[in-house]
């Protein structure tokens, strides 16, 4: 006789969800993303995003005739996404002996785990932070297997030097650029931030979604720069959340678990950054499956996953020497 899984498939599909909002999309960068409507959804492999640029010159309009002049230039970048999936067997048999043992049903033979939501819903928020991981530091050719999927921002800035604004410059930070070995410090990291600021490009800078994109570690010390510089004039706000107001701007530094331990910076406006996937597919899986042969529970996520930023001269990065 076959053995009936239904109820647990019904309990899967039902949840099927989950993986986009609470993983593959709600990675905090991922979600700011998302809100500028920069998804690039069906992709498989690699998708091109579509760039236009045109310039305008005034002429003398004293006189009749058409004299035509400018140029209007389309070029592209490559969105590559990189094909991730998550696996785990689940044998609720090892949880006899333990305390677990109660949240097992009746019997000996096992087809579901009794803490099936609080599992998928913690197996997404994992899946979620390594995603915003990758989103900063991914590198293909790295030996993490959790960053190695796709090239994350910091590798495609990196890519675009010779374009990109860098602020840890005497141009813009001082007389000598800050060496690693100095470090992000709270006696620095207003002046650092204030360099970065400054290397926004003009033509940018008074965009709402222009933001400055720095880890955890770096957000801290610059709250505690500013507390004992005594700014107490500025409101920190949404700093739970790990977001405040530039003092004196209304650009928003944000915290970002993805450059934690980097002290990289990063800004730039938040619709110039794109996101590849393939959500839509029916390829996309998320589901806890009773094996009947190997007596186990299998999770099993399959999706699809890259960055990409359209203009590297709209870009500012902070890399300390």
């Amino acid at each position: 006789m076959a053995f009936v899984v239904s109820t647990l498939t019904d309990y899967a599909k039902e949840n099927e969800a989950l993986l986009v909002t609470s993983s593959v999309l709600g990675s905090k960068t991922a979600t700011l993303i998302k809100s500028q409507g920069n998804v690039l959804v069906g992709v498989k492999s690699s998708e091109k995003i579509g760039i236009m640029d045109t310039d305008a010159f005034f002429q003398d309009d004293s006189d009749c005739g058409f004299n035509a002049s400018g140029t209007t230039t389309f070029t592209q970048r490559s969105v590559t996404v990189g094909k991730i999936k998550v696996q785990e067997a689940l044998c609720p048999k090892g949880l006899e002996s333990k305390y677990l043992q109660k949240a097992l049903s009746a019997g000996s033979m096992y087809d579901s785990i009794a803490f099936a939501a609080d599992y998928t819903s913690k197996k997404a928020s994992r899946i979620s932070a390594q995603l915003e991981t990758a989103i900063w530091t991914g590198d293909s050719a790295s030996a993490n297997g959790n960053l190695n999927k796709f090239d994350g921002f910091a590798k495609l800035v990196a890519a675009a030097s010779a374009s990109v604004i860098h602020a840890n410059t005497t141009t813009y930070y001082g007389p000598v650029a800050l060496a690693a070995s100095a470090g992000i410090t709270s006696g620095v990291v207003i002046a650092v931030l204030d360099a970065v600021y400054k290397a926004i490009p003009a033509q940018i800078v008074d965009k709402d979604d222009v933001a400055i994109f720095v880890g955890n570690d770096v957000f801290r010390t610059y709250t505690i720069a500013l507390k004992n510089a005594n700014l107490f004039a500025y409101t920190f706000d949404g700093q739970a959340t790990g977001e405040l107001t530039l003092p004196g701007t209304t650009i928003k530094v944000i915290a970002v678990q993805g450059l934690n331990g980097t002290s990289k910076i990063y800004a730039g406006r938040i619709s110039n950054l794109f996101i590849g996937t393939d959500l839509l597919n029916e390829e996309e899986q998320f589901e806890l499956l009773n094996d009947p042969y190997a007596m186990n529970i299998k999770f099993m996520a399959s999706f699809k996953f890259g960055v990409q930023f359209a203009f590297a001269d709209e870009l500012v990065d902070f890399i300390l020497t």
